[in-house]
């Protein structure tokens, strides 16, 4: 595939204070995009990062038939290694399949996203723990206004260099569960990345950080008892010794970085359990001494440990509200192999 390269005549990098990183506050020099039209991709383009024209009727707008993915690039020596990117393309297209929206090569994902990264690549943090966070979206482009599949649709990726995803870094995080809310149910959109499952965790997120937690803990949608998610991640309990994580079941997304620590734990001989698993239950391990650690799973915070969990009237401090040793292995291995501090066995980092 060949690209059309548009260079911007002004960088914004001297505007931008590496040092102070948030997560999706700014955004690197240029974007990816290309359109789908008379049943293909066609006229892949990199110009210079700034804003689209679009039109009110934009049916994406009114019926949400968008998907997205995130993953990210770190500099690791004289390289640069993107962390696993075929899963992330094999997740973007499962999402493409549940909206009706056409597939992306692997061929087309891989090359607009070397070229974006390679012609930006001064974006790419220095600081170990920071990384270049890319965005690869796709959204229907026709104008209309009737529940209906579009006929076309605009392929894009953004970069943006990012620190932390939370305020807490590698430190636990404070959860509590969903109550009255629900994230997915079986048959709807759980698995797919779509805006969407984001949407409707927006109130439940704003009303817990009012009562001081980071996030939400999501339980299922049916008989509200069932762990599935937290927040953005995937979550992962260590009781007694196994390793146990809810199953996928259509409900729950199927986190890369969830992949990842079952193939490092299964590596180091641990007993991984991919079952559904009880809030009642985990309370009950915490109350016997034998939930010894939990933690979130997600691009964005790699590895999150979990400190205390809130359930209706019942609260629960895990570890001694401390990072568990588990975790601390997990994130360590992970990043070493993200940052090329470690030889990649597994074969997991794309380096450019």
């Amino acid at each position: 595939m060949k690209i059309k390269i548009t260079k911007t005549h002004h960088s914004r990098m001297n505007e931008t204070d590496f040092e102070k990183l948030g997560f999706g506050e700014v955004f690197s020099d240029h974007m990816f995009s290309m359109e789908y039209r008379n049943g293909e991709w066609v006229s892949p383009e990199i110009i210079p990062f700034g804003k689209i024209e679009i039109y009110p009727s934009l049916c994406s707008l009114h019926y949400g038939q968008v998907v997205f993915e995130g993953l990210k690039a770190f500099r690791a020596g004289n390289r640069v290694n993107v962390f696993r990117p075929e899963k992330y393309h094999e997740r973007l297209n499962k999402s493409c399949q549940r909206l009706c929206i056409p597939e992306v090569s692997y061929d087309v994902f891989i090359t607009a996203l070397k070229e974006l990264t390679v012609l930006d690549k001064e974006w790419i943090p220095k600081k170990k723990g920071n990384s270049l966070y890319i965005r690869p979206f796709v959204f229907a482009s026709d104008n209309f206004l009737g529940v209906k599949i579009a006929d076309t649709y605009r392929f894009m990726i953004i970069t943006s260099p990012v620190g932390s995803y939370y305020k807490e870094g590698i430190n636990p995080v404070k959860l509590v569960t969903s109550g009255e809310y629900i994230r997915a149910a079986k048959g709807g959109l759980g698995a797919a990345k779509t805006p969407a499952n984001y949407a409707s965790s927006l109130l439940p997120a704003q009303e817990a950080k009012k009562k001081g937690f980071t996030q939400v803990l999501w339980l299922d949608g049916l008989e509200r008892k069932y762990i599935e998610e937290s927040g953005a991640m995937n979550v992962f309990f260590r009781i007694d010794n196994e390793l146990i994580t809810p199953a996928l079941g259509g409900t729950i997304l199927e986190g890369v970085t969830r992949n990842t620590v079952i193939h490092l734990a299964k590596k180091w001989d641990m007993d991984v359990v991919e079952r559904r698993i009880s809030i009642d239950e985990v309370l009950l391990a915490s109350n016997e001494g034998r939930l010894k650690e939990a933690f979130g799973t997600g691009t964005a915070a790699v590895i999150s440990p979990v400190g205390w969990i809130q359930h209706e009237s019942e609260k629960i401090t895990i570890n001694g509200g401390k990072i568990g040793t588990l975790s601390q292995r997990l994130y360590d291995e992970i990043t070493a192999l993200q940052y090329g501090e470690k030889a990649d066995t597994s074969g997991w980092c794309y380096s450019i």
